[in-house]
Order: C-alpha cells, then sequence, then structure tokens
C-alpha cells in the first residue's frame, strides 16, 4: 500500500470522526498521541489534507471527501506535491497559477465556500473573501514598548525571516516557531495584524489618568496587554464568564509583568451578578471584545465554517446586544465604551451598533470594518462609542 493512499486513507478516516466539538488541531493533537506510528512528515501530510477539505467550506458538497481533498491540496498548495503527482498529476503541472486560474480548473464555483452571503457587513466582498479560506494568514506579533531593538537582534541572530508591517508590529510565515527565540508575552504579544490595529481607535489623548479601564470579555488578555501599553496609569479590571480563562490570564499577565489589577468571573448577561461584582464601579474605558462566530478568523480555522448553523447568527447578535447593554450602565460621563468583534456578519457589527446606538445614548466615535483577507490577516469589527457628559 503506498504511503500516498495511507495518508488519504487516514485524513478521510479522521474528517469521518471529527464533529466540530473541539478545534481542529486539538483533535489532530490527540489522534496522533494515541497512533504512535506516524513520524513528523505522515502527521504534515496527513494534517494538511484534512484542513484542504475544510477550506472548501459548503462549495463541491457533491463529491467525495477523496475528491474534495485533492481539491483543497491543490487550490491550499502553491509548490509541486508528490500526492497530488500521484493522484492528479494534471493539476500538479498547473500548482503555480493564480488562485483564480485554479478555481477554473478545479471547476469550484467561488461563492459556494462561504453560503452566508447575505449575512456579510457592508463592504465585504464574497469573492476575495471567500478565496482566502486558500492562503494560510502570517502570524502576527506586537513587539511591546521599548523590546524593538533586542527583538530585531535574536531573530536576525536565529535567522528567523519577518516582515514589519506598521510600528512595533512583525509578520511571519504561519507555523514560526518563535517561543524558543523571543520572550512571549514579555518582549512581544502574539496577536493579529487587525486586532493591533483596534488599538488605533483608543481615544489615547483624551484621557486624564489615571485611566480606569475595564475588559469585560477578557479571554486571553490581549487587548488589555495592548491597553496597558498604549494608556500610561491604567488601573486594569478584567473579567470573563470563564474561571479557566482568568487563571490562564492570571499566568499571561504575571509573563506581560502586569501586577496590579483586579479580576473576577462574571455572566454579563445576569445584571444582578455583575452588579456583585462591580457594585459601584465606574469607568473611563470599557472595552468589550464580544464573544461572536469567530468568523473574521475562519481562514485560520476552516473547520468552523463547516460546522457553523446560521441560527447562530441570531444568538451571537442577542448575546452581543445583552452584554453590551449590561456593560455600558458602568461608564462614567463623558467616557468610552469599545465594542470589538472578530466577525464580518452584520448582525454581529452593524446591527449592534445601531441597538447601542438607540439604547444607550452614547454618540458613535467611529465605526470600522478592518479587512484582513487581503493581506493574510484576520478580519475585525472595531466601534467607538462615547457617553454623554
Amino acid at each position: 500500500m503506498s504511503r500516498f493512499f495511507s495518508h488519504l486513507n487516514t485524513a478521510k478516516t479522521i474528517v469521518a470522526h471529527y464533529k466540530g466539538e473541539m478545534p481542529l488541531t486539538v483533535f489532530l493533537k490527540d489522534f496522533f498521541s494515541k497512533e504512535k506510528k506516524y513520524g513528523s512528515r505522515d502527521r504534515k501530510t496527513i494534517s494538511s489534507l484534512c484542513y484542504s477539505y475544510f477550506r472548501l467550506g459548503f462549495a463541491l458538497k457533491e463529491k467525495t471527501t477523496h475528491e474534495k481533498m485533492l481539491a483543497g491540496l491543490f487550490l491550499s498548495t502553491t509548490v509541486p506535491n508528490e500526492l497530488l503527482q500521484n493522484e492528479k498529476p494534471e493539476w500538479n503541472g498547473s500548482i503555480t497559477q493564480p488562485l483564480s486560474q485554479k478555481l477554473r480548473l478545479a471547476e469550484i464555483d467561488v461563492k459556494a465556500i462561504f453560503p452566508f452571503e447575505g449575512e456579510l457587513s457592508e463592504g465585504m466582498d464574497i469573492e476575495t473573501f471567500s478565496s482566502s479560506f486558500f492562503i494560510q494568514p502570517d502570524l502576527f506579533v506586537r513587539v511591546r514598548p521599548g523590546k524593538t531593538g533586542v527583538v530585531k537582534s535574536k531573530l536576525i541572530a536565529a535567522k528567523t525571516s519577518f516582515k514589519e508591517i506598521i510600528e512595533n508590529c512583525f509578520a511571519f510565515a504561519n507555523g514560526t516557531k518563535l517561543e524558543n527565540i523571543l520572550d512571549i508575552n514579555k518582549e512581544v504579544v502574539i496577536q493579529d495584524l487587525n486586532s493591533q490595529r483596534v488599538g488605533e481607535l483608543l481615544p489615547v489623548k483624551d484621557f486624564n489618568t489615571p485611566v480606569k479601564v475595564w475588559d469585560c470579555c477578557a479571554a486571553s488578555g490581549g487587548k488589555s496587554i495592548m491597553t496597558y501599553d498604549l494608556v500610561s496609569d491604567v488601573q486594569l479590571t478584567v473579567s470573563d464568564v470563564r474561571l479557566s480563562i482568568i487563571q490562564n490570564l492570571h499566568n499571561r499577565f504575571k509573563e506581560a509583568g502586569i501586577k496590579n489589577y483586579h479580576s473576577f468571573v462574571a455572566d454579563l448577561t445576569n445584571s444582578a451578578s455583575l452588579s456583585g461584582s462591580l457594585k459601584q464601579s465606574a469607568f473611563d474605558l470599557i472595552i468589550c471584545d464580544a464573544p461572536c462566530s469567530g468568523s473574521g478568523t475562519w481562514s485560520r480555522t476552516p473547520e468552523e465554517l463547516v460546522f457553523f448553523k446560521q441560527e447562530e447568527i441570531i444568538r451571537y447578535s442577542n448575546l452581543q446586544k445583552s452584554i453590551a447593554k449590561n456593560a455600558i450602565s458602568y461608564l462614567k460621563k463623558g467616557s468610552y465604551f469599545l465594542y470589538i468583534t472578530c466577525s464580518v456578519l452584520k448582525k454581529e457589527n452593524e446591527e449592534v451598533v445601531e441597538f447601542i446606538k438607540a439604547t444607550s445614548g452614547l454618540e458613535l466615535i467611529k465605526m470600522e470594518l478592518l479587512k484582513g483577507y487581503k493581506i493574510k490577516a484576520d478580519t475585525m469589527f472595531a466601534a467607538l462609542f462615547k457617553s454623554p457628559q
């Protein structure tokens, strides 16, 4: 039995058993930990085939898993591939062609990949966005204040290729191992380009110190660390609905050198529970990086598109409105509320903005869809509001 058959057969078995209950990367890691017979090269090929299958989204639904894997591999690969040469030599001969040409050769309607076109935020290009599922986004880091020189020196010494995208933002090929080169969180923070660009909306010059900031859906704490770096004299409060997240955040803050902050666990849809945690607190800035579909990041995790149900859009939108409404009640007069998602869907973005405007009395200062699908980055949405004096 050829190794190509073995790799394809194993990948098809994995796809058949994977139900989207966890990230595909976690599922694959668990699978290979039990199946010790696969070497590193085997694992890489099998994983690539699995991701290739999911990168097609809802396209080629009439085709077999085998056919979809080969099509996805053809579209997401730019160098000659042994497996493709064995299975589809005519495709392998065209592997360096532009993606648009390869889509035609594979007879794929790019719009079929993402079936929720009517749900997209204004300004989204469905064809370019769908095509981006075959282009692995870059790995981005934000260099922390005063660390640029040492970071560059370490990267050059390690002969690690990088690009300087914007000030303090470096891009690397996806999969670059940085943990053995740089002090993660101390020198750099792993953070997508457009997640970093959200910081451009922070009204840094308008703040009087000390600045009381509440990152109400803190998750891994990336926005908190960025705010700590951009805004001088911050009194930081962080919260999340999950205790495990707050515990992980403590470790990350320790690595980042952030010591004086307040943290708590709360369900932001429960106003009574929130009141018990915050009491009479009021903030100069509330950052609401709301739980969302994550659709702006699906080129990194294409399996999430395949398992996504359209009815989830309404659920997320209602959740976001509830969180925003409760969080906004803790704003000081003349203070700011920053709403963020990594979604490309209008019900999670513009519709929530309209809800906030209609129910809170806040003034919309700026709203921006930070499109990443042309620059190998995630797509983010951000809206800055100000409360009346």
